[in-house]
């Protein structure tokens, strides 16, 4: 990994050519974790060389489970010498996936010990909603200095229903039903594309799991589970960065391998604000073909706007004709990255939408939330954005930050990138075959 920390970028001028999408981020390491489960080498195809896959591999390896490269893009993970329930307290600070270890742990050892995750600054992220699951399955769970103790004499089927929606979380309890005795119904759950991504791979690797109906799983506990071979699913967030960087610097672009079915309700907001687009076998092209219209969105759970999308996609809306409205309702404070925006001359002012039953509307706790902290912002443009230097506080900050810059005229220095490198992979080195003026300093 590239240990220079600031980008020095030139922005102005358009992107134009082709850049090929890797793995997805959130699907990588999850579908790592679910190897662990087996007893036999599982191989993984396309993964991105990013910050977070590396981590993980680290932490595996230090469980005593092996983890190579054999190829470009795939790894060969085996856990059959795996014999460490516990990881190490530094290990919290590098990701948000810690605690998804205790779920293949409990199946293996029936202990685990994981310090509390770390990842994005973009608001709590309620892991009783993953553990209240594990316990319902028969998890023994106990918080103490910063450090969970899980523990599980046999984990038994059972119906769950998720309080709020929670990607995460339905994994978490996936990985954990997949080998427990019975069946495991969990309602409420999660529908994002990476779910069905770690489904399919867990199907092939013994696992038995159906969707009966609309967000509900059905998990019939087996035995044992042997390794697989899987390809993963492109990074849709990784497309959608690209695609904003490119039409908010005029340009016209290929996504090689991106794929519709994964960004309709990104495509469907494209259409509405004039950009343009074309479908094909290689991928998708993204094309700025006039001036683009404001238009209002909302964050949903899967399959609507994602959350991730939002900062890159305010970014966009600063070059928009009109006033553009977005109402974040997954995460409580998701709008950390206003003030380098406005610092780089967008009008963007924050406010509380009129809503009527914001328990029901707000997948976070809203009873419990700071209320003063603001929900939704207008964008107003267009808006000739000037540079600046600015730190990267996490990976979706960072992305914004850098097509932002990408767009104003003029040199912006980016430091604190590792957060970058964390979800993008040599974002600077491909930006630069796509025309950009961008050099790691």
């Amino acid at each position: 990994m590239n240990t220079m920390n600031t980008f020095k970028i030139v922005g102005g001028k358009p992107l134009f050519g082709s850049v090929r999408i890797g793995g997805a981020k959130n699907a990588s390491y999850k579908l790592m974790l679910a190897t662990l489960l087996a007893h036999t080498p599982s191989r993984i195809l396309n993964f991105s060389h990013i910050q977070d896959v590396a981590t993980v591999g680290k932490i595996i390896t230090s469980l005593g489970g092996m983890v190579k490269a054999v190829g470009e893009r795939a790894l060969v993970i085996d856990p059959k010498n795996l014999h460490k329930f516990e990881l190490s307290k530094a290990v919290g600070s590098e990701g948000r996936f810690s605690s998804m270890f205790i779920a293949p742990l409990l199946a293996r050892f029936g202990r685990a010990i994981v310090p509390i995750p770390g990842g994005d600054k973009i608001g709590k992220r309620p892991l009783n909603w993953h553990f209240d699951g594990l316990r319902a399955l028969g998890a023994e769970i106990t918080l103490k200095n910063g450090v969970f103790y899980a523990r599980a004499e046999k984990l038994r089927g059972t119906v769950y229903r998720f309080h709020k929606n929670t990607h995460t979380g339905t994994e978490t309890v996936l990985l954990a039903a997949v080998q427990a005795e019975g069946i495991t119904r969990l309602e409420n759950a999660a529908e994002e594309p990476e779910i069905d991504d770690l489904i399919n791979f867990l199907i092939a690797m013994g696992a038995k799991i159906t969707r009966p109906e609309k967000r509900v799983l059905e998990i019939d506990g087996v035995a044992k589970l042997r390794g697989a071979i899987h390809k993963l699913m492109p990074d849709r967030n990784e497309a959608v960065s690209y695609a904003c960087a490119a039409l908010a610097t005029k340009g016209d672009i290929i996504i090689e391998n991106a794929r519709a079915e994964h960004l309709e309700s990104f495509l469907e907001q494209l259409n509405k604000i004039g950009a343009g687009y074309e479908l094909g076998s290689y991928g998708i092209r993204f094309f700025y073909k006039g001036k683009l219209i404001a238009t209002d969105i909302e964050t949903r759970q899967a399959p609507g706007f994602m959350t991730d999308w939002q900062p890159i996609w305010a970014t966009l809306m600063t070059q928009a004709t009109g006033t553009s409205r977005i109402h974040e309702t997954i995460h409580e404070d998701r709008f950390q990255y206003i003030k380098e925006l406005q610092a780089m001359g967008a009008q963007i002012t924050t406010y509380q939408p009129k809503v009527t039953n914001p328990e029901n509307l707000y997948n976070f706790e809203y009873a419990k939330s700071n209320h003063d902290t603001p929900h939704a912002i207008a964008v107003t443009g267009p808006t000739k954005l000037k540079p600046g230097q600015f730190a990267v506080k996490d990976l979706r900050h960072g992305a914004t930050l850098v097509i932002a810059a990408l767009t104003a005229p003029g040199t912006s220095y980016i430091t604190q990138i590792q957060h970058i490198d964390r979800g993008y992979e040599s974002l600077d080195e491909r930006l630069r075959s796509l025309g950009a003026e961008i050099a790691r300093t």
